[in-house]
C-alpha cells in the first residue's frame, strides 16, 4: 500500500466534498445529525444535547501514543479531542471534555491547521475523537487543509451512537472508522446515556461503516490505512453483553474485524449513580471478554501493551 491516497482527496478533486459539506450544514438548521434529533438551529446559536452551535469546539490536539497499535506506529496518532458529545455517558473517561466543556470554539481554518500541524509532526493519521456532532465542521476544515497538502488517513473515533444518514455523508471521506460498541442491552443504554436505542443505532452504524471501508487494512510497516476498527470497553461483570456483541460482529460484520477489548474502565464521572457500573472490572471479566471474541472466531485483537516514549 505504498501508493496509499486518502479517500478525501478524490472527493475534494471531484467536488463531492463540497457537496457533502453543503448538505451537512443544511442539516444544522434543524439538527438531526445524530439519533438525538434535537432539531435546534445550530447556525443561529441554538444548542441541543451536544452543547455545540455553528463552530466545533476543541479540547486539545497532539500526537497520541496510547491508541491502538496500527494507529500509533512510531510517530503517534494525531488526535484532535472534540469538546462535548452526543452520547454523554455518565461514566465517560473524558468527563471534563464531554460533560464539563473543557475546550474552546475554533474556526474551520483553525481546525484544518491543527490537522496539518499533526501531519507535520509525523503522525500517521488524523484521529477525531467524539466527532459525531461536528461532521459539517470537519468537512469544511478538510476543504482548507487539503490544498495545503493534507494526505494522511482520517480516523472517525466515535461512541457508536450514529445516524446512518450522517455516516453516508462521510462515505468517500473517512478512511478508518473506529466506533465503540459499548453495550448490547437497551436498559443499560437508558441508565447510563439516556439512550435506550443505543444498541440498535450502534448495530446499524457498524454495518454502514463496514460497508464503506471494509476490514482494517494494515500496511507492511504495521500502520492502518483503511477499514473498520471496533472498541469495546469491558464493564464490571457481564452487563455489557460482550458475548452478544462479539457474536454480532462475527456473524453480521466479519470474522476479520479488528477489535480492541479495553480493560481500563474506572467508575469516573457519575458512575456511582448506577450500581452495576460503580465498581471495576476484574481480571476475570477482561479475560472472559477476550475469550468471548475468540469463541466467535474473532482473532484480530489489539494486544494490551505498555507505552514508552523516548525523547
Amino acid at each position: 500500500m505504498g501508493d496509499f491516497r486518502p479517500a478525501y482527496i478524490e472527493a475534494f478533486e471531484n467536488g463531492a466534498l463540497a457537496d457533502k459539506r453543503e448538505q451537512s450544514f443544511k442539516i444544522l438548521k434543524s439538527c438531526i445529525l445524530c439519533p438525538r434529533k434535537c432539531k435546534v438551529d445550530r447556525l443561529s446559536g441554538e444548542t441541543g444535547v451536544c452543547k455545540t452551535g455553528e463552530r466545533a469546539w476543541v479540547s486539545s490536539y497532539s500526537p497520541h501514543y496510547g491508541e491502538e497499535a496500527p494507529l500509533v506506529g512510531s510517530h503517534g496518532s494525531g488526535t484532535i479531542f472534540i469538546t462535548h458529545c452526543n452520547l454523554m455517558c455518565i461514566f465517560c473517561q473524558n468527563y471534563d471534555i464531554s460533560h464539563e466543556s473543557a475546550g474552546r470554539p475554533v474556526s474551520h481554518a483553525e481546525l484544518g491547521a491543527m490537522m496539518l500541524d499533526l501531519q507535520r509532526q509525523g503522525c500517521h493519521n488524523i484521529n477525531f475523537v467524539s466527532p459525531s456532532h461536528v461532521v459539517p465542521q470537519i468537512l469544511a476544515a478538510l476543504e482548507t487543509a487539503i490544498p495545503e497538502g493534507l494526505k494522511v488517513p482520517l480516523v472517525y473515533n466515535c461512541g457508536g451512537y450514529e445516524n446512518v444518514s450522517t455516516l453516508k455523508l462521510l462515505d468517500g471521506i473517512v478512511d478508518i472508522y473506529m466506533p465503540d460498541f459499548k453495550f448490547w442491552h437497551s436498559d443499560l443504554g437508558q441508565k447510563t446515556c439516556d439512550a435506550p436505542d443505543y444498541p440498535e443505532k450502534a448495530k446499524a452504524a457498524v454495518m454502514e461503516m463496514h460497508r464503506q471501508v471494509g476490514d482494517l487494512l494494515i500496511d507492511d510497516e504495521g500502520i492502518a490505512r483503511r477499514g473498520l476498527l471496533i472498541r469495546h470497553l469491558v464493564l464490571p461483570g457481564p452487563i455489557a453483553g460482550t458475548a452478544e456483541i462479539m457474536r454480532f460482529l462475527a456473524q453480521e460484520i466479519s470474522k476479520e474485524t479488528y477489535i480492541n477489548i479495553m480493560g481500563q474502565y474506572r467508575p469516573l464521572g457519575r458512575a456511582d449513580k448506577v450500581a452495576e457500573i460503580a465498581g471495576y472490572p476484574s481480571k476475570t471479566d477482561i479475560q472472559e471478554a477476550r475469550d468471548a471474541a475468540k469463541e466467535e472466531g474473532l482473532t484480530r485483537l489489539d494486544l494490551p501493551r505498555r507505552v514508552f516514549r523516548i525523547f
